[in-house]
């Protein structure tokens, strides 16, 4: 492994010869090296890197492993991997050969993030690790793939962390009105209502346009979700959600249509296709404890507001599917892992769902919307015969006030007279009505119920 001299310069470079992925023989020089030895090893880790198997130098593979996911991960992504890689890794195992790494060194490894305490004397949280034995168990997976390696030891080893926090902080509706009556300042306060009535996440939020706010001419206002902010190393991305499910237009309140329409007015020369916020995340943490402090609250995390959101539509008796889609999760198992516990009758939901199996067998090789047009066929059949017989007595019914955004728990008879000293509609019909819709408004209110939950223009 020569290296050279350049005498004009007065520094060191390597110049040898390798083979490319392709095969190919190719000539690699590097210069500006200040010692013999700096040249000899950046040399000899530029052809470690190029071995195609586990005797690979763990640094090596890092760099290989990198230059693999440039390609599929975003930026934001790819420099989170490359922050835990660079601190939590790397240092670690940066002497090792990849078929060097065993369970007793991965044991070690753990240990030592276990035993970490800071300044404070505060340790990693559990997820933080998780996140972190994660990133090494990505890895040697993708040496077993492509470096012979033969096995991953962090799977024998075991996990260390847990993959989700012990608690959720959530501002209730009463407590978010608290807080957004001390938020002094205009886009402050659009967006943390955005947040809070919307559910979206931060970087969609700094993504917004006045654009994505939109109205039908009619009745429906709505807010399109397709862009995502980050700032990554001094960088600005404008990229796409996190997930195709994350491309989204969801219904908003009609106050919050008009809140971002006011604020926009306001702006000196407003451009409708420039983003409406330009302060950055760590202004919303700042801002968020600030106010939290003015209103006597206890401060959450700005994302706590997305979760606060979900909790919201979960007591208004949105099921888990919906809530999923409104948060743009790309499985619905993610939404009900997160919010299950928010939900006081799952147990008595499971067990329904298992009498129908029961009765009705299961809907195999029948799509969604096969099954959905032949419920409905019955179903209006139905109304148009025997309306009298359809029975809510197992429902709970939701009684919504959205002008003073108050909800109460009625019962049928309660419905029933409302509907019939209100708007005049007989008590078989309304019972109906609101078996077939989900809902139904009678004069300024909104009674829905809670299985189906209730039509976001109404919020």
């Amino acid at each position: 492994m020569p290296v050279y001299k350049d005498k004009e310069r007065g520094t060191w470079y390597c110049q040898f010869y390798y083979k490319d992925w392709s095969g190919k023989r190719k000539q690699k020089r590097k210069r500006g090296f200040k010692r013999e030895r700096d040249a000899k090893e950046w040399e000899r880790q530029f052809l470690g890197a190029d071995q195609k198997n586990s005797e690979i130098p763990f640094p090596s593979l890092v760099e290989n492993y990198f230059a693999d996911l440039s390609t599929r991960l975003k930026p934001t992504t790819l420099e989170t991997k490359r922050s835990i890689f660079d601190s939590k890794i790397t240092p670690y195992f940066e002497r090792f050969k990849v078929s060097e790494i065993d369970t007793l060194a991965i044991r070690c490894w753990q240990n030592e993030l276990l035993n970490y305490r800071d300044a404070k004397g505060k340790p990693y949280s559990d997820t933080y690790l998780r996140t972190i034995n994660n990133q090494i168990s990505a890895i040697l997976n993708f040496a077993v793939v492509y470096y012979h390696l033969p096995n991953n030891p962090c799977r024998q080893v075991g996990s260390i962390g847990k993959a989700n926090a012990e608690s959720m902080q959530i501002w209730t509706l009463d407590q978010f009105e608290q807080f957004i009556e001390y938020e002094n300042k205009t886009a402050g306060r659009l967006a943390f209502n955005i947040l809070f009535w919307s559910g979206i996440r931060e970087g969609e939020l700094l993504a917004l346009t006045i654009n994505d706010f939109r109205f039908n001419g009619v009745d429906e206002y709505q807010l399109n979700i397709d862009k995502n902010f980050e700032v990554v190393q001094g960088t600005r991305y404008l990229l796409t959600p996190k997930s195709e499910a994350g491309t989204r237009c969801i219904a908003i309140p009609r106050f919050l249509y008009y809140e971002a329409m006011a604020y926009y007015n306001m702006l000196y020369e407003p451009n409708p296709d420039d983003r409406l916020f330009y302060f950055t995340k760590s202004y919303l943490l700042n801002e968020i404890k600030r106010v939290a402090k003015r209103a006597g609250l206890n401060p959450i995390r700005v994302h706590d507001l997305r979760h606060s959101h979900a909790s919201l539509l979960i007591e208004m008796g949105f099921n888990i599917l919906m809530v999923s889609q409104r948060l743009g999760h790309e499985k619905v198992e993610t939404t009900w892992r997160t919010y299950a516990h928010l939900y006081p009758n799952k147990e008595k939901m499971l067990a329904t769902q298992l009498d129908t199996v029961k009765i009705h067998g299961l809907t195999a090789n029948v799509s969604v919307e096969e099954q959905l047009l032949k419920f409905l066929q019955q179903f209006q059949h139905h109304i148009k015969e025997l309306p009298a017989r359809i029975d809510i007595g197992n429902e709970q019914i939701i009684r919504w006030d959205p002008a003073a955004r108050e909800k109460t728990i009625v019962t049928q008879e309660e419905f029933e007279r409302a509907a019939s000293l209100v708007q005049n509609i007989e008590k078989p019909l309304a019972v109906a009505e609101i078996f077939q819709a989900g809902y139904l408004e009678i004069g300024n209110v909104v009674y829905c119920l809670s299985s189906r939950g209730l039509p976001m223009k109404y919020l």
